[in-house]
């Protein structure tokens, strides 16, 4: 049995652990409505602008732009994969990468990019198709670094021979859910929409295929940034899930070793009690 010292000392180490955990989970929970904010802006602009390149194929079913066709002849594929830099958040990690080994050991020669450095330490352990990686991007969101990962992934598509582009990310629902989603990126396939329903009249400047082309570029871009908001968001909601939890562990955990402290010293009382009353009944 453990000695009163040694659970004072466990004592106050829980505490100490404690405050930690209770800090990181009231850290989490304004990281999180910092992410809810930016995503409640984000998801109507990605929306629009797959709505306009709708309304301009339901208008012009003759458009052939690279960026919205299948094409049989590019069999490479490309997956992006979106983790979080930290750990300390839960499944929130291991769910991603689980689905991604999944998904890689289906599609064997498939090229993986790294958003976060948790995916990029699991993936380059089965995979020698990592041709690139953005890590500690997740400190401070910043918009540019979705206009790099849309550069490289359109340059990819457009330029590389790459006939598809898949995403697997988590999607916030919230602070207590998320949902693994695995997405196709590219080509762009705007949801259908009946010509003979769309009554809208407007012209293009300077024309539609020169339109269609700079809206998909806004598009990856914006689609990318609220996969990354998106990702956030649901970090933060697991880790301040999963540190409430520890949190109230720590609690239940101290409160057990405060009564077996409280018990051995009672013990340890009633004992020095006993000697002494035997010590004097002796004497007399």
């Amino acid at each position: 049995m453990a000695n009163i010292r040694d659970i004072k000392t466990r004592i106050d180490s829980i505490k100490n652990t404690k405050q930690i955990t209770n800090a990181m989970k009231m850290v989490a929970a304004a990281k999180l409505r910092r992410s809810q904010d930016g995503i409640i802006q984000a998801r109507p602009y990605a929306n629009h602008i797959n709505s306009m390149l709708r309304q301009i194929r339901a208008r012009n079913r003759d458009i052939e732009h690279e960026v919205m066709q299948d094409s049989k002849d590019k069999t490479r594929t490309a997956l992006i994969v979106v983790t979080s830099d930290k750990g300390l958040c839960g499944a929130f990690n291991s769910n991603i990468i689980k689905k991604a080994k999944e998904y890689i050991a289906d599609n064997p020669e498939t090229d993986v990019i790294c958003l976060g450095r948790k995916g990029y330490d699991a993936i380059k352990k089965i995979s020698s198709n990592i041709i690139n990686k953005y890590i500690n991007l997740f400190n401070e969101m910043d918009f540019s670094i979705s206009k790099q990962v849309g550069e490289f992934v359109m340059n990819l598509f457009l330029s590389e021979g790459y006939g598809k582009i898949d995403v697997i990310y988590n999607e916030f629902k919230s602070a207590i859910q998320q949902d693994i989603v695995v997405k196709q990126l590219l080509p762009i396939i705007p949801e259908e929409l009946d010509a003979d329903k769309f009554n809208g009249s407007f012209e293009c400047e300077p024309d539609e295929e020169t339109l269609v082309a700079e809206l998909a570029n806004k598009y990856i871009d914006v689609e990318l940034w609220r996969i990354m908001l998106e990702s956030s968001a649901a970090e933060q909601g697991a880790r301040m899930t999963a540190m409430d939890s520890a949190t109230e562990n720590a609690a239940e955990l101290i409160d057990e070793l405060s009564l077996s402290y409280n018990r051995i010293r009672q013990a340890g009382i009633t004992k020095e009690i006993i000697e002494i009353s035997s010590g004097a009944a002796a004497i007399n």
